[in-house]
């Protein structure tokens, strides 16, 4: 062995001394342990990665096949393959539950089930005496409870399963803000405990948010992370909103009829029913979905509630969320550098971490992003962060291509209409309608001009396209879009140089009332935000 090599294996020994576990320090002298690795490397087994932080060597250990063996806690158990299967395999059950909702139980077939109509009503009347909600027997609900304990029994026995998961951060969230706990049975409502279930219109997530809604509580969403889908964050959100609803109509049922359809549906349904305030009196004027809503989210609660009455049973679940963690991400990392380094799937890191959309985690001022993963995995992550850091830093600089630019959606865009475009291609690149880009821009037919600006309020984030790494010049065509001020320069003699761009442009483009210029600002010759 050479000295250069020799030398390059004693560091790594010694910078992987700390993060021995305690049972390995006990079990076996130091110069044991040190001839152990010796060997192993030798045989190629091991292979000692170094990287350079600050001028000091910090090393990492690379097991055959690219896995890293970071030196901190015991292997950690896995989630046990069924497990994570359930909580995957929800999105089928998130169709199934909508249709449940909209259509309501098909009353000409034939519903088997051992359920006799005075047991329905004297259950419902335990319910009602514990619960805020006002839980009476009619007809229409005994039908879906029938309904979901027939049809949907699987998905109910599903539900059970997932909710081991999900229900005890609910229930923290929901005690937070002085919610009645049942409303953790909305979310099987609403999604199907699915974190990823986008319905037809656009609402996302575990609670169904719109993006609007979603933005007035707080939710952050842009090209890497859409916190619609982070089950604590969007927990906080439906909480603070079923709050203010209830505050607005002091009653938990028309509450959850706000929730779905909106307050204002709500307030209609009042009126045309000639004034009545008790959620079965006005539920013929409710949307149809709304209509079914109350009573899936009912029979969702009977049925979590006598679930052993029914032959329905809880399956164990090998991981329920409180047993995993957090840590706040210090810099951008990638759902698969964590896996080679921490040892986990990407699959299991996409179940924890929802809320990112490209399997990126990204550094963003002024925004705390957090890794959540399992106990056994955290002491591994935060016991070599810097090592972990640096290898993610050389990792992604050596990249080929640069990762997507951050783009928050916005308030207001100003687009400029290219080759191709169409109102329908910009309507489903922001999210919006044809019909809200026509209102916004007065215009009276789909017919559009290269050149043309239109002003847009997007509904979802884009991607921006990465600009020329070539340093900026003064010519638009050549790439760049960016004037330097010189002496003598005023606003007209700057818009005389550049075909297409106008006095107003260069206003418009950089906020600027007056006249004057100062020599070296930059001002910008595009609309670079389309």
């Amino acid at each position: 062995m050479t000295q250069k090599l020799k030398l390059a294996v004693l560091a790594a020994i010694l910078f992987a001394a700390p993060f021995l576990s305690a049972q390995q320090q006990d079990s076996q002298p130091t110069s044991d342990k040190d001839s152990t690795l010796l060997q192993e490397e030798e045989k190629g087994t091991i292979a000692v990665s170094t990287i350079e932080i600050d001028g000091q060597l910090m090393a990492l250990e690379t097991k055959e096949g690219g896995k890293f063996r970071l030196r901190d806690l015991e292997e950690a158990w896995r989630y046990d393959s069924l497990w994570l299967n359930e909580l995957h395999s929800n999105a089928e059950l998130f169709s199934d539950m909508l249709l449940e909702i909209q259509n309501g139980p098909e009353h000409d077939s034939i519903v088997v089930v051992d359920l006799p109509t005075d047991t329905v009503k004297a259950r419902l009347a335990r319910l009602d005496a514990k619960t805020p909600f006002k839980i009476t027997y009619n007809s229409s609900l005994e039908s879906v409870i029938k309904s979901f304990l027939t049809r949907r029994r699987d998905l109910m026995q599903r539900m059970m399963t997932a909710s081991q998961f999900y229900f005890p951060l609910f229930e923290q969230e929901l005690d937070n803000q002085n919610i009645p706990l049942e409303i953790k049975y909305l979310a099987i409502v609403e999604s199907a405990l699915n974190p990823k279930a986008r319905s037809r219109v656009g609402a996302k997530g575990l609670w169904q948010f719109m993006y609007s809604t979603g933005k007035m509580y707080g939710l952050d969403v842009s090209s890497y992370v859409d916190e619609r889908h982070d089950p604590i964050m969007a927990t906080k959100a439906a909480s603070k909103y079923l709050s203010r609803l209830y505050g607005i109509f002091g009653d938990w049922d028309l509450a959850l009829a706000a929730y779905n359809s909106g307050p204002g549906n709500v307030n209609k349904a009042i009126r045309r029913s000639g004034g009545y305030e008790n959620y079965w009196n006005i539920r013929p004027f409710l949307p149809r979905e709304t209509a079914g809503y109350l009573p899936a989210f009912l029979a969702t609660m009977y049925i979590f509630e006598y679930a052993e009455e029914h032959g329905l049973q809880y399956k164990k679940a090998e991981r329920p969320y409180f047993e995993t963690d957090t840590v706040h991400v210090k810099n951008m990392i990638t759902f698969d550098q964590i896996s080679k380094l921490v040892d986990i799937s990407t699959e299991e890191l996409e179940m924890l971490n929802p809320a990112y959309k490209l399997n990126i985690i990204p550094k963003v001022e002024g925004k705390n992003y957090t890794l959540r993963l399992p106990t056994a995995k955290i002491g591994k992550f935060v016991s070599n962060e810097e090592e972990i850091y640096a290898f993610v830093k050389k990792e992604l600089d050596s990249l080929e291509k640069p990762l997507p630019n951050m783009v928050t959606a916005q308030d207001r865009i100003r687009y400029r209409v290219k080759s191709g475009d169409y109102l329908g291609k910009i309507a489903e690149r922001y999210g919006v309608g044809v019909s809200q880009i026509k209102r916004w821009n007065g215009l009276r037919s789909n017919n559009l001009r290269i050149g043309q600006r239109l002003t847009i309020y997007p509904r979802k984030p884009y991607i921006a396209k990465n600009t020329s790494s070539k340093p900026p010049g003064n010519e638009v065509a050549g790439g760049s879009k960016i004037h330097t001020v010189r002496s003598g320069d005023s606003l007209w003699t700057i818009s005389k140089k550049y075909p297409g761009v106008s006095i107003e442009n260069l206003r418009e483009w950089n906020g600027i009332s007056g006249n004057n210029l100062k020599p070296g600002t930059k001002l910008k010759l595009c609309d670079c935000s389309s």
